[in-house]
């Protein structure tokens, strides 16, 4: 109950004093030595082996409090509409990668706000997403109510969902699919990321090759003191002519390695990314 009036208070806050509180909520969940942080400082240590302790410890402090800014911009966003989250991007970079008819999967990995991406490309053009349901139904109802509406359509992760994703992309619709956290025994290689082997989704790749899609990765990164995000659109290139699916998906890893060293402080280090490599205690 109080994580919920905290959220619904959130809610009802500017952008600028909604970050302020997020900080203060990742900061607390630092200083206290939660599994939050206990998860995240093992990412961080498998991830960038080469920081010094320092470096890292400091790297664990600025994730968190990234982590709190998610946790209260998402309540923000989810309660409002798509014409007011809209004004909270303040640049859009590389456009140009979704103009004409080309069939297109937008690759979305967990970094900055990625709540806000597909809730601002519904504005202009339908766009249909992959989402795994959650554990409780009365909070995967919540979700499913606040991110399915207007032309921004959720496809549960499962074999009605991938139908779901199929039939958009032949109607030449977006379609949008987060392939950074481990999905289960289904559709997955060992592959690696941060040279670790690790049980990777290959549901992009396969749509992508048997669609003849283009694969353009977006993010949504934070702006410092409050003041919106920047949408970015970038192509990678998954050489999909090939008939070897490790290299491909090792090539859609290595595009959010690549992104997460850009933004280090913004992915989603507090998710056990590597226990399928059983790097957790």
């Amino acid at each position: 109950m109080m994580t919920k009036l905290f959220l619904f208070f959130c809610s009802k806050l500017p952008l600028k004093i909604n970050h302020l509180a997020g900080s203060l909520v990742g900061q607390l969940i630092y200083s206290i030595n939660s599994k939050a942080r206990k998860v995240a400082s093992s990412n961080i240590e498998i991830c960038f082996p080469e920081m010094s302790k320092v470096e890292k410890r400091m790297l664990v402090k600025k994730s968190l409090i990234e982590t709190g800014k998610n946790l209260t911009e998402s309540a923000l966003i989810w309660n409002q509409s798509f014409d007011e989250n809209e004004k909270y991007i303040r640049n859009i970079h590389g456009k140009q990668y979704l103009e004409g008819n080309n069939k297109t999967i937008l690759l979305v990995p967990h970094i900055g706000c990625w709540e806000i991406t597909g809730r601002v490309i519904a504005l202009t053009r339908p766009v249909t997403f992959l989402y795994k349901p959650l554990r409780k139904d009365e909070q995967n109802q919540y979700l499913f109510k606040r991110r399915n509406q207007g032309n921004l359509i959720m496809a549960s992760a499962d074999k009605s969902g991938v139908l779901k994703l199929q039939r958009a992309l032949k109607e030449g619709q977006l379609i949008g699919i987060l392939p950074d956290q481990d999905p289960g025994e289904e559709g997955t290689v060992m592959a690696p990321f941060f040279n670790k082997q690790v049980s990777t989704m290959t549901l992009l790749v396969r749509l992508a090759k048997k669609h003849q899609a283009k694969v353009v990765m977006l993010w949504a990164n934070r702006l410092n003191k409050g003041r919106g995000f920047d949408l970015n659109f970038e192509p990678i290139e998954l050489n999909l002519d090939s008939d070897d699916l490790l290299e491909q998906v090792t090539l859609m890893n290595k595009s959010i390695e690549g992104l997460i060293e850009r933004f280090p402080e913004q992915y989603m280090w507090t998710y056990k990314r590597f226990k399928s490599a059983n790097s957790y205690d």
